[in-house]
């Protein structure tokens, strides 16, 4: 069975413990970074991560943009919206799709 976690600082992701999703509060890039490649090879099939933690992590997440699982989806967090997560689901519904229909 397919398992969900959130990974990022404490305060943006303690709420997704309270639906049943494995939280992983991380804040340094190489620990963000092995803990991806562990849930790679374990049966996750969606990580939410943090946008900030994302953005600490650059070419990492590329190695996971066109593998099936796990999926992962960038989330905001408490220190706000960089807009990082609705660009990289825009891009992947135009390659998918070939045109941009979320405009």
């Amino acid at each position: 069975m397919y398992k969900i976690a959130a990974m990022g600082d404490k305060d943006s992701i303690y709420g997704f413990s309270s639906i049943g999703l494995e939280i992983l509060p991380v804040t340094e890039p190489r620990e963000a970074v092995r803990e991806l490649r562990r849930m790679s090879e374990e049966d996750y099939a969606v990580v939410f991560l943090t946008e900030s933690l994302a953005a600490l992590l650059g070419s990492e997440l590329d190695r996971y943009r066109e593998r099936a699982v796990p999926a992962v989806i960038l989330i905001p967090g408490v220190t706000g919206n960089t807009g990082e997560g609705l660009r990289s689901i825009s891009r992947s519904v135009e390659q998918a799709v070939g045109s941009d229909i979320l405009k």
